[in-house]
Parts: structure tokens; C-alpha cells; sequence
């Protein structure tokens, strides 16, 4: 047992705890990402903004720190670090939406996941900033940053938050905006929420977007040269209302995929267009011209768009690597063909380059003002056994490695699944503010984020 956990009656009065041994403790430490093994010394599952409060304060009397998480699909770096004194605070029994479509805004609880909020603005004809994966939380996703296929025309998720509360380490519930603790607001806008307390409850913006031109374009992964050199060439004179991935898929033969996947190796382009059908086509008409084996860009309505990218539909063991690029000259597609290409055996999943720039390129009053990069690099590869993820890390490494020489310095914390620096995803001036916001909003370091802020 804990030392820490001596008095097992304050954590179980509070809320609903799990500790080591109980039916339902491994159950609810497992994040969305099955290859991390967190061992916290308890779990907590609140069903309330109270329950939080309450469990907080249990938790900081009894000398535990806390990890608040949603989904966990970033929990890789807390999975690396001992946890014995830790309190994971799992959030996904805290859920709801509620839109306001005249104000165009939604006040989203703290693990509310991002297919149910893009399913209750449907109705009104709106839609959000929402990632490629429906089963991402809001709060994790947004309080990272928040890239979105909508990005190139509307900026970060994070430049469209409203207000956020959250639970602070002596079990306050605390309201920050641009009105009520700037400083505070600040630092969630891109600063990731777990270092400065349990975010239980997010009001965003909303987009006046009911429809849009988006799918995919598919070609076999031999056709990779060509379609890479013409996605680079074709991106670096787009309009912001085009955003767009370029993706080197491996799909094993399994039966549950559909025929056009399952035991495929492809290249596949996909994202949004928001213009009108004709200018839409257009633009996409030189991909297009490469004749892709499949082409299913074509107006549907916005809440079809999650599944646009074809993330996987549940929990799945991953390992990745990142890197922010500056630019894509043909050195730069050559050595990214070299290590995923076609003439390459590999473990990789995907090798993944989503094109930036635009709105994502302009600052705005956050943490994370702006991303620093012309394309954010993602590779991930299957890590169902320790064998498979020794070989996918060095695999992902290799990826990251090999567009090193043309990488800006910057790091995107949504896509760092690894323990990183964290200070290179800011500024310096930035960096040195959320410090100070860290240290006035949590002086005792109480909570534990997968990406931790340093106080200076």
C-alpha cells in the first residue's frame, strides 16, 4: 500500500477513487493509447465539477500531486515517469455540450469528446474547430493548440476559446477568460491545461459552417514520388481556404478493414476545401490530374468531415515522432521517400506531413501564438508488443531524423507523444510568462501534465 493512502476513507468519501488492487483500477489508468503503462497511485473518475473540487481537495491533503487527463491520447510521457505519488484524475465520465447558436458558441464539459460537440452544432447549421479524430477530448486537443482542416482559414483551435474552468490546487473553481484571470487564460490558450489545474468545463467558439468540399485522393504508394513532389509543389501557392494532409500508409491484412486498405501500402492526400464547388475544383484539379485510384472530395455536410481522415475508431498501442518543417525543397521529399517511401520495408503505420501556414502562421494573444513551420511532420507506427514498439520508435525516429536538416526549431505538443522539451513549443518571452503563471496558479507544482511548464 501507499504510504500516502494511510487514510483510504478521505479519498473514498470524496468521489469515486480506484485504488491498486481494486476491480476497477486498470481499467480506468489505461489511456486511449494502449502501448503506455501508467501506474498512478490512484484513480479518480468524477462525474461532477463538485466531485473534482471534492477529490482535489482529498488528494493535496493526503500529500498526492495530480494528472488530470481525458482520453489519454497523449499519455505517453507521463507513461515513462514513476507516478507512485501521483492521482490520476480521468475525466471522461465528465461530459456535455451545450451550443448557443445564437452567440455561435458551445461550453463543453472537461472530457467531452469532440464527435459529440461537432453532432450538436450540426443542427444549427455550425460546426468547430474539431481535429481528424472524433474520439479526441476537446480539452486536451484545444488547450494544446488545435489543428484543425480548417486551420489555413480560422488559426488554432486555442484562438477560438472563450473561457476556462478549472479546479485549482487548493479545490477552487476558477473562471478564466479575457476578462477574469487574463494571465491565467493566457497560458491555457496553447500552454496545455494540466499544469495549472483540472480543466473541467471549455467555452468556445463555433464556425457558421454547415457544409464543406472534403475527402480524399488515393493512389498506390508505388505512385509516391510523384504525388509527394506535386502535393510540396501544389502547397506552396494555396489559398488559407485550402488545408490539406499527405499521408505514406501501411496497412496490415486484416479483415475488418475494407478491401481498398486492408493489406494496402498508399499514398493518400485528403482535407478541406471552404469555397464553392467550382472554384473548389479548381484548386483541386492538379491532384486530380495525377489520377488517383479513388477521389471522394465532394460537398457533405461539416459533421462528416471527422471521419474524412480515417484515424482509427478506438483505443489502439502507438508510438510516434514529430517535428515541425520549414520547408519541403525536393532534398527535403527525397529523404522522406528514403525512410517511407516505397522502396523501403518498414513498421510504420503512417508518415503523415499536414500542410500549415495561413491563419496558423499569424499570431494571436495565447501561450502558443503561432505554429512555427510550413508542415507539421507526424509518423506513428502499431506497438502491440515491446518487440513492436522498439522497432516502430526507431522507425518514427528515423522519419523525424531524416527532414531534421530542414526543420524549424519549434515542436507542436498536440503531435509530441514523447517526452520532449518543452520550452522549444514557445518563445522565449512566452515560456518565461507561463512559468510565472505556473508558479502563481500551482506554487506547490500539485499537478503533473504529460508536457510540464518549469517554473524559472
Amino acid at each position: 500500500m501507499n504510504p500516502l493512502l494511510t487514510d483510504l476513507s478521505v479519498l473514498r468519501a470524496a468521489g469515486t477513487v480506484h485504488l491498486p488492487g481494486d476491480p476497477w483500477y486498470d481499467a480506468t489508468r489505461t489511456p486511449w493509447n494502449l502501448a503506455v503503462n501508467q501506474l498512478p497511485a490512484a484513480v479518480a473518475v468524477p462525474r461532477s465539477i463538485d466531485e473534482v473540487a471534492r477529490i482535489v481537495r482529498a488528494a493535496v491533503g493526503l500529500g498526492l500531486r495530480i494528472a488530470p487527463q481525458s482520453t489519454g491520447h497523449g499519455a505517453a510521457p507521463l507513461g515513462e515517469r514513476p507516478l507512485d505519488d501521483v492521482l490520476l484524475m480521468r475525466l471522461h465520465e465528465l461530459t456535455g455540450v451545450v451550443v448557443d447558436p445564437e452567440a455561435r458558441t458551445a461550453r463543453v464539459l472537461g472530457g467531452t469528446l469532440w464527435q459529440d460537440v461537432v453532432a450538436a452544432a450540426a443542427p444549427h447549421g455550425l460546426t468547430a474547430l474539431h481535429g481528424s479524430a472524433g474520439d479526441v477530448a476537446v480539452a486536451g486537443y484545444v488547450l494544446g493548440g488545435g489543428l484543425s482542416f480548417y486551420g489555413r482559414k480560422h488559426g488554432l483551435a486555442a484562438s477560438h476559446l472563450r473561457a476556462v474552468e478549472l479546479v485549482t490546487a487548493d479545490g477552487s473553481i476558477v473562471r478564466a477568460s479575457a476578462d477574469e484571470h487574463p494571465e491565467l487564460f493566457w497560458a491555457l490558450r496553447g500552454g496545455t491545461g494540466g499544469n495549472f489545474g483540472v480543466v473541467v468545463a471549455l467555452e468556445i467558439d463555433l464556425l457558421a459552417i454547415a457544409d464543406v468540399v472534403a475527402g480524399m485522393l488515393l493512389w498506390d504508394l508505388e505512385r509516391a514520388p510523384e504525388v509527394v513532389r506535386a502535393w510540396a509543389e501544389w502547397t506552396a501557392d494555396l489559398p488559407e481556404s485550402v488545408t490539406t494532409s499527405l499521408r505514406l500508409m501501411r496497412f496490415p491484412p486484416l479483415p475488418e478493414l475494407p478491401p481498398f486498405l486492408s493489406g494496402r501500402r498508399l499514398v493518400v492526400i485528403d482535407g478541406a476545401v471552404l469555397e464553392d464547388d467550382e472554384r473548389a475544383a479548381e484548386l483541386l484539379a492538379p491532384l486530380r490530374a495525377l489520377a488517383p485510384e479513388m477521389d471522394t472530395f465532394a460537398r457533405i455536410p461539416a459533421a462528416e468531415l471527422i471521419p474524412v481522415h480515417m484515424d482509427p475508431p478506438g483505443p489502439v498501442p502507438g508510438v510516434s515522432d514529430h517535428a515541425m518543417i520549414a520547408e519541403l525543397p525536393d532534398a527535403a521529399i527525397e529523404a522522406f521517400l528514403a525512410v517511407a517511401g516505397p522502396d523501403v520495408d518498414v513498421p510504420l503505420m503512417f508518415a503523415e506531413l499536414r500542410h500549415l501556414g495561413g491563419a496558423l502562421d499569424r499570431p494571436h494573444d495565447g501561450a502558443l501564438g503561432r505554429l512555427d513551420g510550413a508542415y507539421a511532420l507526424y509518423a506513428i507506427a502499431v506497438a502491440a508488443t515491446p518487440e513492436m514498439a522498439a522497432a516502430g520508435s526507431a522507425a518514427t525516429a528515423s522519419v523525424a531524423a531524416a527532414l531534421r536538416p530542414w526543420a524549424s526549431t519549434g515542436t507542436f505538443l498536440n503531435f509530441a507523444d514523447r517526452t520532449v522539451d518543452v520550452a522549444t513549443a514557445f518563445d522565449a518571452e512566452a515560456w518565461a510568462k507561463l512559468g510565472d503563471v505556473r508558479r502563481s496558479f500551482d506554487p506547490h507544482r500539485v499537478f503533473v501534465a504529460a508536457h510540464e511548464i518549469e517554473p524559472r
